[in-house]
């Protein structure tokens, strides 16, 4: 069996998937995205995909290694999602050979539910009480939310206080029996980080996400040490040499993304490292079926798995929704506010593929907002 073809697709809202032909007709899918940077990694997966014509696809740790290594310029977001989308293809492909879900061929399910959670509140959280009130609803059992929308450099009373504000309206929706996280998007500085999280303490948030920046996770020890909250991080690292500085800083939680993080291949390995560290992984994922179906996979057979994210109805999802690339929707029913352990074999998923090619560029690349402060300096979105 040889690689034949590789094809991508930019679809709405702001997803690239990518699909790895065989010679058999075996057909793997993936999704390589950085978000806002579509077209970028469209043309990485292509220079990546030279590698792979022609090859086994059943070889993915030599293609994983080549992918990754074959050339001197290596890294960054944007060739470690390509990357990724072409690993998770490939895994694909490999269950469906051997008529397994791809968790089974990692070594079988630890679990037969995975817990998930859901956004409220936007990127300038807003309504936060009622957003929660419809997930507890719809049977929920964890939500997450920004701290806040644009932050002064140095927080204002007024900043610490409608944070709170925010975030007990959440508590009390919620009860004592649901969770809710707080992310801040790596918005807050070190200073605003180490000032604001002990206010939060009293309303317990499952954790407070991406304190800062990952350029400063020299100083996530400093934030560790003082805060009586978990400190979760990772959607910005991409690889074990990234990600290990955070669990020596003492982080609680890692957040690998699948789409970004080297696929089910790194991730796997970066849940063993985390696992050393005694850190539970909550994957990374406000983005498309098969990044989400990827996340899943590896969630079912990582003992050291808390929590899966999802974007079905995030507020990123204007135009298209996961599920409308799916042909068989039920796979992502949630039951009480988690997933059913999937049995398909590969990802478990059935793309559309008449869905995905005539939703193919018909729409312009996913921009982040570009936000400015008062005095119009940059802004951290």
């Amino acid at each position: 069996m040889k690689i034949t073809r590789v094809e991508t697709f930019a679809v709405p809202p702001r997803w690239l998937l990518c699909r790895i032909e065989t010679d058999d007709g075996v057909v793997g899918w993936g999704e390589p995205v950085v978000e806002g940077r579509a077209s970028t990694v469209r043309t990485a997966v292509h220079e990546l995909a030279e590698l792979l014509i022609g090859k086994d696809p059943l070889g993915i740790e030599d293609h994983w290694q080549l992918m990754t290594k074959a050339s001197f310029y290596r890294g960054g977001p944007v060739l470690s999602s390509a990357v990724a989308g072409l690993d998770q293809a490939l895994w694909d492909i490999a269950g469906k050979i051997f008529g397994a879900p791809v968790h089974v061929l990692l070594g079988g399910p630890v679990r037969e539910w995975v817990r998930a959670y859901c956004w409220v509140g936007g990127d300038e959280p807003a309504g936060v009480a009622d957003a929660v009130g419809a997930q507890v609803a719809a049977g929920f059992t964890a939500v997450k939310m920004n701290a806040s929308g644009r932050m002064h450099r140095l927080a204002t009373v007024r900043d610490i206080d409608a944070m709170v504000g925010r975030a007990a309206a959440a508590r009390e929706a919620l009860g004592p029996d649901r969770d809710f996280a707080v992310d801040f998007h790596g918005r807050f500085s070190a200073g605003n980080a180490r000032t604001a999280i002990p206010h939060l303490a009293p309303l317990r948030p499952m954790f407070v996400e991406e304190p800062v920046l990952p350029e400063y996770t020299h100083r996530l020890a400093d934030i560790v040490r003082d805060s009586p909250l978990p400190i979760a991080t990772g959607e910005r690292l991409y690889s074990r040499t990234d990600v290990l500085p955070a669990l020596q800083a003492g982080i609680d939680v890692l957040q690998p993304d699948l789409s970004h993080a080297g696929g089910i291949s790194e991730v796997r390995r970066i849940a063993s490292l985390a696992e050393a560290f005694d850190v539970p992984i909550a994957p990374h994922c406000p983005l498309g079926p098969v990044s989400l179906a990827s996340s899943l996979q590896i969630a079912f057979c990582t003992p050291n798995f808390l929590i899966q994210e999802q974007s079905i109805g995030i507020h990123y999802n204007d135009g298209a929704e996961v599920l409308d690339y799916v042909a068989e929707p039920e796979v992502f029913a949630f039951h009480q506010g988690h997933f059913a352990r999937p049995t398909a074999p590969g990802l478990g998923i059935s793309i559309d593929e008449k869905a995905v090619r005539e939703a193919d560029g018909s729409t312009p690349d996913w921009r982040g907002p570009v936000w400015r402060h008062l005095d119009g300096s940059f802004a951290e979105w």
